[in-house]
């Protein structure tokens, strides 16, 4: 009798620790799909830009596209979005923990397909700018996400839901109208949260200072020499220098550890006759105006037009004002004619332009070097 008391108290505390770690699984997997839903949502456009770096990479009919990026990049950020809350609220169990499987599998197979293929795509942007992780650590993640759906499907017979059948379909729409809403809302003004290196307060000069002290990039070289119809690799140790039989074939350098990488690296603007001007801007004691189009083509001209305003103010008020872009001299001179705005025009990298703000055009102020106001241009 004791010990069928004892056995029965065992199974009890096996099945409360199996309980236990069933709750512990979902709100796990479901956080991780609501933090990776959210930092998407708030940033639609950033997400886009990476739906069109992996359409590039694969190439071919791919490139075309990217046409749908943007809608695609809502698409998943929702999709996520509601997987995870659906999760954790225990809404249409079956069919979410059916549907994150699913999702996690393609996210996986896609993730060693790119991490097998190194520099295809440098990461895969599941958490966006907020948490950068290498193709190989993000499949290892996945793997752990993989089991821990496994685990719910498992066992989701004894996942009680909180509420009744119309409660969860009610919720299920709350969840997309909110995944939705949020990307939209990021869209048409700012990112509500800005994880890039150009964010309020930062000094831009003190973002791209390098320590003294900082390492530097190691990379290993490697020649092809080649000799009586045969070729051989050789080091900086041990090549063949000053033997005249051998012929030099090739040059190859391979990066084996990287070194300091300030937050902003790729920094700089030209102006109209070709002069860097990028030191002038962020020591400059007073304020400046960067207007960011990175390409006219896309540009919304309206805020273009309305930014004719703001340079008008500045002239009045001593203030810097350029617009920077990535498009060529002729089509900036197009954009000109068409829009009769006056402000000059300067040239700067197309990624450090996306990087810079969200918004094509916005507007950025920077008083002593330090980024001060950002703005969508259907807000300034």
């Amino acid at each position: 009798m004791k010990t069928d008391n004892k056995d029965l108290k065992k199974n009890r505390v096996i099945e409360k620790a199996g309980s236990i770690l069933l709750e512990i699984s979902r709100v796990l997997l479901g956080g991780v799909f609501v933090f990776s839903g959210f930092v998407k949502a708030i940033d639609p456009l950033g997400s886009t830009y990476k739906f069109d770096d992996y359409f590039r990479a694969f190439s071919g009919i791919f490139e075309s596209f990217t046409a749908i990026s943007f809608p695609l990049a809502i698409f998943l950020s929702t999709l996520e979005l509601i997987i995870g809350l659906n999760l954790i609220f225990k809404v249409h169990i079956r069919i979410t923990n059916i549907a994150a499987l699913l999702f996690m599998l393609v996210m996986t197979l896609l993730t060693l397909f790119i991490a097998l293929k190194k520099n295809l795509v440098t990461d895969c942007g599941c958490f966006g700018d907020a948490l950068v992780i290498s193709n190989w650590a993000t499949f290892y993640k996945n793997l752990v996400l993989i089991a821990l759906v496994a685990l719910l499907l498992i066992y989701q017979n004894r996942t009680i839901p909180y509420f009744t059948k119309k409660i969860q379909h009610v919720a299920l729409i709350l969840f997309a109208v909110i995944g939705v809403g949020l990307s939209v809302y990021c869209y048409r003004h700012l990112p509500l949260i800005d994880f890039r290196p150009y964010k309020l307060g930062v000094n831009i000069a003190n973002a791209m200072a390098v320590p003294e002290d900082a390492p530097s990039d190691v990379y290993e070289t490697t020649f092809i020499y080649e000799k009586d119809g045969l070729q051989k690799v050789f080091t900086l140790e041990n090549y063949p220098k000053g033997d005249s039989t051998w012929k030099f074939v090739d040059q190859k350098s391979i990066l084996v550890t990287e070194g300091f990488k300030a937050p902003i690296h790729n920094f700089s603007i030209v102006d109209a006759q070709y002069n860097d001007i990028t030191e002038s801007v962020i020591y400059d004691s007073g304020s400046t105006y960067l207007l960011v189009m990175y390409d006219l083509e896309k540009t919304s001209q309206k805020g273009a037009i309305k930014a004719e305003q703001k340079y008008q103010e500045a002239l009045l008020n001593g203030t810097k004002f350029y617009a920077l872009t990535a498009s060529s001299d002729d089509d900036i001179q197009n954009f000109k004619e068409k829009t009769g705005v006056s402000y000059p025009f300067c040239k700067t990298d197309p990624i450090t332009l996306k990087t810079i703000i969200r918004a094509n055009p916005g507007l950025v102020l920077i008083k002593n070097g330090t980024i001060t106001g950002k703005w969508n241009w259907r807000n300034y």
